[in-house]
C-alpha cells in the first residue's frame, strides 16, 4: 500500500508543476519584444501510478514535469525560407534596376539619346544639307557628334560603375555567409553540450533559427537535424543532435560543429569572360579550392540577384563544338595548342554583337577548362551561299596554366565561355551599346568613305589603350578567293552576305575570311573607347558632302545617304527598328526588368508577411494568452500549496493526537 505520506508528495509534485509553468510564463511575457524568440510551454504528464494491492488497484502518483519546449512549427520555417530567399533575391534586382532606369532615363529635354542623336542626325544634318560647303556647318556637326559619343563613353562609366558596386556586395554578402555559418557551428556546439544533459537549450536554438533567418536572405538554404547514437550502442539516442546547412543547391556549409568557409578571388586581366567587364570581379571558392558555382540555377537570395546583375547576359554566351584541335600549330608560332569551335548562335556569328574578352580567358571544352591568349573569327562561305561560322583560340602554353598539351578527343564536345546566365544584366546592356556603336559607326563611316570618289575620311574612331592613338578601321589587305570583289575588309563582305538582295549576296559564294582578335577591325570599338577620329576634331571640312568629286561643292547626295540612313531600316537597323530606335528597345528593356522586379518584390513581400504571422501564430507570444495563463498557474499553485496545508494538518493531528 502507499505510505501515509504518500498525498503529500502529490500535492509537491502539483506544486513542482504549477512552479515551472509560472516561470516560463515570466520567461515568455519577459520575452514578447524579443526578435525570434519561440514560446515556451512545460512539457508534463501524469506520474507513473503506484500499485496499492488493494482492490481499487493503483493510485495516482502526481505529475511530473519532464521538460520546457519550445513551440515552433518547423514546416513553417521551410516556407518561410525559401520565399526570404526570393524575396532577397528581387530586392537586390530592384535597387540596381532603379540606378539603371535613372541612367537610361530618357525625357527628350534631359541631355539623354534622343535629344544628343536628333541635334546630330536632324537638327545638324538639315543646317548641313542647307549649305553643304559650310566649314562652320560641318564644325557644328563634328562637335554634336562629339556629344553622341560623349554620351555612351559616359553610360559606359555608370554602368561600370553599378558593376564594381555589385561586385562589391557580394564579397560582403560572402563574408556575411561566412560570419553566419560560424557562429552557427558554435551554437551547435553549445547546444549538443547542453541537451547531452538532459536539458533543453531553447534559446540558444532559436538564436540559430534566427541566423538561418538572415542566411536564407542571401542565399538558398536547406537544413537537417539528425539524432546522434551511442556507438557503442546504436539504439540508444544520446540525446545530441547533428545539425547540418546547405546552401546553393545541398551544398554543404556547416555540419555540427564544423562549418566551411568560401573565399572571393579577383580574375586577372587574362581571366575576363566578357570585353566590358572591369578587372577584378569575384569567382568564389570553397576553403578546399574547390569552385562554387555562382551560375547554379538554386543558388538562390541575394547572392543570385547580384550575380545575375553583374553578370547577367540574357543567355547570350560563348558556346559551340570542338570541331579541330592542334597541338604545336605552326600558324600560331609553333609553340602554341589551338582549338577551333563552330558557333550557330547569333550573337556569335554577327562579329558586332561579340562580347567576348579580346583580353584572353579560360575556355571550358568537354568540361576542361585551358587558357587562351588570344582568338579569331572565322567565315567559310561555301559555293551554295551556306555559311560556317567558328572560332580558333590559341591556347596559352605556360605550364602553371595549361599543365597538359589539348588532344583530339575535345573533338565534338561542348565548348563555353562563362556561363548562361538568362538576366539582362550589366553584360546585356553593355554589349547593347558595343552593338549600336559599332554598326552605327560602321555604316556611317563606310557612307563617308564613299564619299569624294571613295577617298572620304571617316569619322568615328575608337581610342586604343595606347596614348594619343585611334583606330582606323583601314581596308584589310590581300584577295578573296572567291567572287567578292568589293572593299577587303571581312565586316563589308559579312555585310554584303547578310545582304536581302540576293544580287548582292551572291557575289560572297566561296568565299573565305577570318578577323583576328588584334585586327583593326570594328569588333576593337567599344561604347568605352568610343570617340571621333582626331583629325576630323581638328578640321571638321574633310567632312565630305558628296560622292562625286565632279560634283559642286553645293552637292547633297552623301548627307541624304546619311539621312536616310538614320530615318530608315533598309540601309541600317537595330533590334529590328531604325537606328534611331535604340534607346527605345534598351529602355524598355531597363522598364520590363524593373517593373518584373517591383512586381516580384510586392508579390514577395506579401507573401513572406502571411507566412510570418502564420508561424508567429505558433511561435510567438501572445500577451493575452500569456496574462491568462498567469491566473490559471496562479491558481494551479495556490490549490497545490492548499493541498499541502491540508496534508500538513491531517499528519499533525496524526501525528501529535494519535500517537502514531
Amino acid at each position: 500500500m502507499s505510505s501515509q505520506f504518500f498525498g503529500l508528495n502529490i500535492a509537491y509534485s502539483g506544486l513542482l508543476a504549477a512552479n515551472a509553468n509560472l516561470n516560463t510564463t515570466a520567461n515568455n511575457i519577459s520575452n514578447v519584444q524579443t526578435e525570434g524568440y519561440s514560446r515556451q510551454a512545460v512539457d508534463t504528464q501524469a506520474a507513473y501510478p503506484i500499485r496499492t494491492f488493494q482492490r481499487y488497484g493503483c493510485a495516482g502518483a502526481g505529475v511530473d514535469t519532464l521538460s520546457v519546449e519550445r513551440i515552433r512549427d518547423g514546416f513553417y520555417d521551410q516556407k518561410y525560407w525559401a520565399n526570404n530567399s526570393k524575396l532577397g533575391e528581387y530586392n537586390m534586382k530592384q535597387y540596381y534596376m532603379r540606378e539603371l532606369e535613372d541612367y537610361f532615363y530618357d525625357s527628350g529635354t534631359n541631355g539623354g539619346f534622343s535629344k544628343i542623336y536628333d541635334q546630330l542626325m536632324t537638327t545638324a544634318l538639315e543646317e548641313l544639307m542647307k549649305d553643304p560647303g559650310s566649314s562652320t556647318a560641318k564644325s557644328q556637326f563634328v562637335g554634336y557628334a562629339g556629344q553622341l559619343t560623349d554620351y555612351f563613353n559616359q553610360m559606359v562609366g555608370n554602368l561600370q560603375n553599378v558593376q564594381k558596386d555589385v561586385n562589391s556586395e557580394i564579397k560582403i554578402k560572402i563574408d556575411d555567409i561566412n560570419s553566419i555559418a560560424d557562429e552557427i557551428a558554435s551554437l551547435n556546439t553549445q547546444i549538443t553540450t547542453i541537451e547531452m544533459g538532459g536539458q533543453k537549450a531553447n534559446e540558444l536554438r532559436d538564436r540559430r533559427d534566427l541566423l538561418i533567418d538572415r542566411l536564407s536572405e542571401i542565399v538558398d538554404v536547406q537544413t537537417e537535424e539528425l539524432p546522434v547514437y551511442d556507438a557503442n550502442n546504436p539504439e540508444r539516442e544520446t540525446g545530441a543532435y547533428r545539425y547540418i546547412v546547405k546552401i546553393a543547391g545541398e551544398q554543404l556549409l556547416v555540419d555540427a560543429k564544423e562549418h566551411y568557409e568560401l573565399t572571393c578571388v579577383a580574375r586577372a586581366d587574362y581571366e575576363k569572360v566578357n570585353m566590358t567587364d572591369i578587372n577584378g570581379l569575384y569567382d568564389v571558392y570553397w576553403e578546399n579550392g574547390e569552385k562554387f558555382n555562382l551560375s547554379n540555377a538554386r543558388l538562390g537570395g541575394e547572392l543570385r540577384g547580384l550575380v545575375e546583375m553583374r553578370d547577367g547576359n540574357n543567355g547570350e554566351y560563348f558556346n559551340g563544338t570542338v570541331t579541330d584541335t592542334i597541338v604545336n600549330d605552326p600558324e600560331a608560332g609553333g609553340d602554341h595548342d589551338t582549338v577551333t569551335v563552330k558557333v550557330d548562335s547569333d550573337w556569335l556569328t554577327d562579329l558586332n554583337k561579340c562580347n567576348l574578352s579580346d583580353q584572353g580567358g579560360i575556355i571550358n571544352l568537354g568540361n576542361t577548362e585551358f587558357y587562351y591568349d588570344s582568338w579569331s573569327y572565322n567565315v567559310d562561305i561555301d559555293a551554295s551561299g551556306n555559311a560556317t561560322y567558328s572560332y580558333k583560340f590559341v591556347l596559352s602554353n605556360e605550364p602553371e596554366l595549361n599543365p597538359k598539351h589539348i588532344t583530339n578527343d575535345r573533338v565534338g564536345k561542348s565548348a563555353k565561355i562563362g556561363s548562361e546566365i538568362k538576366y539582362e544584366g550589366i553584360p546585356y546592356y553593355m554589349s547593347q551599346l558595343n552593338e549600336w556603336v559599332r554598326t552605327f559607326s560602321q555604316k556611317f563611316n563606310d557612307i563617308l568613305k564613299s564619299g569624294d570618289d571613295n577617298t572620304g575620311t571617316i569619322m568615328f574612331s575608337g581610342n586604343k589603350p595606347a596614348d594619343n592613338e585611334q583606330y582606323l578601321f583601314d581596308d584589310q589587305s590581300g584577295t578573296w578567293p572567291g567572287t567578292w570583289t568589293g572593299p577587303k575588309r571581312t565586316d563589308t563582305l559579312l555585310r554584303a552576305y547578310s545582304s536581302s538582295d540576293p544580287a548582292v549576296k551572291s557575289t560572297t559564294y566561296g568565299t573565305s575570311v577570318s578577323v583576328d582578335v588584334a585586327d583593326d577591325s570594328y569588333y576593337k570599338l567599344t561604347a568605352e573607347n568610343f570617340s571621333i577620329l582626331t583629325a576630323m576634331v581638328n578640321d571638321p571640312t574633310l567632312m565630305t558632302n558628296r560622292f562625286s568629286t565632279a560634283d559642286g561643292v553645293e552637292q547633297n547626295d552623301l548627307l541624304e545617304a546619311l539621312q536616310d540612313m538614320s530615318n530608315s531600316k533598309d540601309p541600317l537597323s537595330f533590334r529590328g527598328s531604325t537606328v534611331s530606335g535604340f534607346l527605345e528597345g534598351v529602355l524598355s528593356d531597363v522598364a520590363l526588368n524593373a517593373a518584373s522586379s517591383n512586381t516580384a518584390v510586392t508579390s514577395y513581400e506579401t507573401v513572406q508577411k502571411a507566412i510570418g504571422n502564420t508561424r508567429l501564430s505558433t511561435s510567438g507570444v501572445d500577451e493575452d494568452e500569456e496574462a491568462v495563463n498567469l491566473v490559471k498557474f496562479q491558481n494551479a499553485y495556490n490549490l497545490s500549496s492548499k493541498m499541502i496545508s491540508v496534508f500538513n494538518e491531517i499528519y499533525r493531528r496524526l501525528i501529535l493526537e494519535t500517537g502514531v
